[in-house]
């Protein structure tokens, strides 16, 4: 065997052996979401833009597919003693990880543990509440928060003889702009809303500053008794059921199918999450932004709560993968991370210091609308009304209200009837899960 060759192999395997070392040295970190698309593609630049920014973590995405599938994932691996080290955890999902006790840790441990110190501060005041305990403690990290907003149609409202630079504030506007679209033939619908158990009940209830259950919505405590079928509720829901009738509102789905009857045209107004911002600018339609509706009334409207999802850190990791993590939630907060996520998408900036960087930049003033879902997140401290809903099963509690909304609207019973049954549903599932 030739000198050469003897010291071409040392030297290649010293190569690999040094490339391995270093693979070693690194503390992988796995991180389960549920973005697909575009969406998904952010989730990576994101996590190859931190892994080369030190050479300590390596942050790994993993698809799990839609939030309810990523939840059980995580669910599902925690109990077989192999959880991820972040979970991303849809808003509806919020009230089981709080009740899964010992079963994760704080983000704002896990802050500390990196040597960081969490300064709620620092965060937008209704996304810190809505991951929050009563105390002030974040349990988790918010990734990708949004805000429901109304969008309209321009061209469709001047066909309707409408203004198309003044968006209904509120929800007897809606309606009446509604009627006027269908029955001058300017679109086949006048009204449509994605997310009628987001949009139109637990965001109506904060937003009107209405109770939607007892014990603070679920954050006070797990022993709720929902209280959605009061008579602001009932007036609510059976104009959308009489609107339903004769088309004038059209049902398109659970979540965000209706998104789809907006953007090709069919309705002519939109409730939606400001998170859907994307797909209508793609649509390429002539679109407006309007606040979230609401009900004349005192102290109204008072403040809409967070949707979207968070980042759940499970307990048992060790504090070097705590740290890492740390380094990551860190990382996320930056603010021309921050900045460049919210301008780039409908989402909200996590930060005020973000949010403060883009309204700086002239971003607001050359793109209108886009502050909307952060002012109505900003313009008063939460109530018990509007610090969001937290229940244990709130996934199971949805389906309840979806099968009596779609009852209702269906023209199967009244909206007294359909709000009744939900409540007296959710409550009966709310407290077999408790006992569970």
């Amino acid at each position: 065997m030739s000198i050469r060759f003897i010291c071409a192999s040392a030297a290649a395997i010293a190569a690999s052996f040094s490339m391995t070392s270093n693979a070693f040295a690194l503390t992988e970190l796995q991180w389960w979401h549920a973005m697909s698309g575009a969406n998904n593609e952010v989730v990576e630049q994101l996590a190859k833009e931190f892994n080369e920014s030190q050479k300590d973590y390596k942050i790994v995405p993993v698809f799990k597919g839609t939030y309810p599938e990523a939840l059980n994932a995580g669910i599902a691996a925690f109990r077989a003693k192999q959880a991820p080290a972040i979970l991303q955890v849809f808003d509806a999902g919020s009230g089981v990880m709080m009740g899964a006790e010992g079963a994760i840790m704080p983000a704002a441990d896990v802050l500390k543990k990196g040597g960081y110190t969490f300064d709620k501060s620092l965060y937008l005041p209704g996304i810190v509440s809505y991951y929050s305990r009563p105390d002030g403690t974040m349990l988790s990290f918010p990734y990708n928060s949004s805000s429901p907003i109304l969008y309209y149609n321009k061209d469709t409202f001047k066909k309707a003889g409408l203004d198309p630079e003044s968006p209904p504030k509120t929800w007897p506007e809606v309606f009446d702009a509604a009627k006027k679209i269908k029955s001058s033939g300017a679109s086949a619908c006048g009204f449509t809303s994605t997310w009628l158990t987001w949009i139109q009940t637990e965001n109506f209830a904060a937003w009107n500053n209405v109770a939607y259950g007892s014990n603070e919505n679920g954050l006070g405590g797990t022993d709720v008794k929902l209280e959605f079928n009061t008579p602001l509720f009932e007036k609510h829901f059976q104009a959308i059921a009489d609107l339903a009738k004769n088309g004038t509102f059209r049902y398109g789905g659970r979540t965000s199918e209706a998104k789809q009857l907006f953007t090709s045209g069919e309705c002519g107004i939109l409730t939606e999450s400001s998170g859907g911002l994307g797909d209508i600018v793609k649509s390429g339609m002539n679109y407006g932004i309007g606040q979230l509706p609401y009900y004349d009334g005192e102290g109204r409207p008072q403040n809409t709560i967070p949707g979207g999802a968070s980042l759940w850190v499970f307990g048992g990791k060790s504090d070097t993968e705590y740290k890492g993590i740390a380094e990551f939630f860190h990382f996320l907060s930056q603010t021309k991370i921050q900045a460049r996520l919210h301008q780039v998408s409908g989402y909200l900036p996590v930060t005020m210091a973000a949010y403060e960087e883009t309204k700086k930049s002239g971003f607001y003033e050359k793109n209108p609308g886009r502050e909307t879902p952060i002012l109505q997140m900003l313009g008063k401290a939460p109530t018990a009304n509007s610090k969001g809903v937290r229940l244990v099963n709130l996934p199971q509690v949805r389906d309840i209200m979806n099968e009596e909304f779609e009852a209702m609207l269906a023209g199967k019973e009244d909206a007294k009837t359909a709000l009744d049954k939900a409540v007296q549903r959710g409550n009966a599932a709310i407290q077999q899960a408790i006992a569970n």
